[in-house]
């Protein structure tokens, strides 16, 4: 759960019902376009996340500009 970590800077859902997806469990790719954001506007190249599906999952993130690579656990 991600308020055992204060490390957490973002915390979302996705949902896809054209797709016929209720709810990701864990949309890494989703994060791929909320990271360059958070990390602009924080100033941070690191950004831990964590996506609050029924599953739930915590991914980390460095940006790199022009890339962003993923780990984590969920």
């Amino acid at each position: 759960m991600y308020n055992d970590c204060p490390f957490v800077i973002c915390v979302s859902r996705t949902f896809a019902p054209k797709l016929g997806v209720a709810e990701d469990p864990v949309c890494v790719s989703g994060h791929c376009h909320l990271v360059p954001l958070w990390a602009h506007k924080l100033g941070k190249k690191d950004i831990v996340a964590y996506q609050a599906s029924k599953r739930g999952g915590t991914l980390v993130f460095t940006y790199y500009e022009d890339t962003v690579e993923i780990s984590g656990q969920a």
